[in-house]
């Protein structure tokens, strides 16, 4: 299957399911951009690898923490209650801060805080890939489509591993 075989396949997915959660009125162009990074936050989870030890058990949730003001209302915990990532539950942490010892997994954040975590096994996630301190995956808006940079170096730098397989679908990964 080619790169661009692969993202109709993992676009027309996310749609799906998008469609599936999002109820029968047709949400604003803001409530559907959130919805959308909603799914991507925990669409992300099976394609990164995080070190030994990062979680207590194998029964362990992976966390997605959101710092600060909260952009996607109930839309991120009602598609995260309903989904399981390699046997794990998700569990979504809404924090006025994010810290090392947050217990985040994910890490949804506004720009300074993703230095708060570099060099942690978090997978950190911002709205701007311009930001000086972004995070390693990054929210643009290209011709109208939520889409994604990843940052690698930072990824390894983070000790964690990002798939090859979302890595083809960023727009740009470094």
């Amino acid at each position: 299957m080619d790169a661009m075989s692969a993202r109709r396949i993992g676009l027309a997915l996310l749609l799906a399911h998008l469609l599936a959660f999002s109820g029968t009125a047709a949400p604003a162009a803001d409530t559907l951009e959130y919805g959308v990074k909603a799914t991507f936050l925990y669409k992300f989870a099976p394609f990164v690898e995080w070190p030994a030890g990062v979680f207590a058990s194998p029964e362990s949730p992976i966390t997605i923490c959101v710092a600060g003001a909260d952009p996607f209302g109930p839309a991120l915990d009602q598609v995260a209650a309903r989904q399981r990532v390699g046997g794990r539950p998700l569990a979504v942490k809404h924090l006025a801060s994010v810290a090392r010892d947050s217990g985040c997994q994910i890490a949804y954040l506004g720009g300074a805080e993703a230095q708060a975590l570099r060099g942690e096994p978090v997978l950190t996630v911002t709205d701007s890939a311009a930001d000086s301190a972004h995070g390693i995956v990054n929210f643009v808006i290209q011709e109208g489509r939520v889409r994604f940079t990843i940052d690698n170096a930072a990824a390894e730098e983070s000790h964690i591993a990002i798939s090859s397989k979302l890595l083809n679908l960023a727009i740009a990964a470094r």
